[in-house]
């Protein structure tokens, strides 16, 4: 039976909701969720079903389980928070967005951390284009996708901490090795499900994106933010890869964060709706 990896930190009344990506746990978002705490806000970092397991676990799973994870903890962070913020890393960047499309009463925000819409990132083979193609046959569905080198992580340090981890299979830290090529279908999904969403998510966003992202290059934050409908502001990062959440600028990522949340504060003590602010763009140095 796998173990609950979900992370709870009780803060203020504030609560911010946290969603892992693929295959990963809630621990690639414990430093974030930390620093978002020390601020004085209630953090719910949950587990997606299926993951924190093995492999077999997952492929017992679907995107509308691990939606339906997500929307079980908001429901449980609604319970002792007066305002609720979504976001997540990833994957979880989308599950967060269709958590604001279809609650939009009860989300008042999104927190999207290197949201991957598309596998176009500098370490993605040009040749990938064939995987949507190929996860529908035999062959794909059945194929396993192994994590490649730097593995989302430009600080050497900590990415020969997870390589270290990763040798001893510890699946409930940094997640699995490989993506079966099932679960990336699943991911797939949740992309065609959200797009048509997107134009009637009025909510607040804030995008941290890396430019030099491995896996989801810099185009994903900008088609989110030609699409999306309310308010949203973009961090980029200079001196990261993928896990924006644990690399180099974490704390550049963390502070964007904290500061946006303190932005909403104050909005909600006004009366006149804040006006739209696309495409900002700010360099993390």
């Amino acid at each position: 039976m796998m173990k609950d990896r979900t992370i709870f930190l009780p803060g203020g009344r504030t609560g911010v909701l946290l969603i892992h990506g693929l295959g990963g746990t809630p621990t690639e978002l414990s430093l974030f969720a930390k620093a978002l705490n020390a601020a004085g806000h209630t953090v719910l970092c949950c587990q997606l079903a299926g993951h924190c397991g093995t492999e077999e676990d997952l492929l017992a799973t679907n995107w509308r389980d691990w939606y339906a994870s997500a929307e079980t903890a908001l429901a449980r962070l609604q319970r002792t928070c007066d305002t609720v913020v979504v976001g997540g890393l990833s994957m979880g960047a989308l599950l967060s967005l269709h958590l604001a499309a279809d609650h939009c009463e009860r989300v008042r925000a999104t927190l999207l951390l290197g949201p991957t819409l598309f596998y176009d990132g500098w370490s993605i083979p040009w040749y990938s284009f064939l995987l949507r193609i190929a996860v529908w046959l035999p062959f794909g569905r059945n194929y396993r996708f192994p994590e490649q080198y730097p593995y989302g992580i430009k600080d050497e340090r900590m990415r020969e901490g997870v390589i270290r981890l990763m040798a001893r299979r510890a699946s409930e830290e940094v997640g699995l090795t490989h993506t079966p090529g099932r679960s990336l279908r699943e991911l797939w999904r949740i992309t065609s499900a959200l797009k048509p969403k997107l134009p009637h998510i009025t909510s607040a966003a804030l995008i941290v994106h890396a430019r030099e992202d491995d896996i989801s290059s810099l185009e994903n934050a900008f088609y989110l933010q030609r699409r999306l409908g309310g308010r949203v502001e973009t961090v980029v990062l200079e001196d990261s890869y993928h896990l924006v959440t644990v690399d180099r600028q974490r704390a550049i990522a963390t502070a964007a964060a904290i500061r946006f949340l303190a932005e909403l504060a104050e909005l909600e003590e006004r009366t006149t709706p804040p006006p739209r602010r696309d495409f900002t763009i700010q360099r993390g140095s």
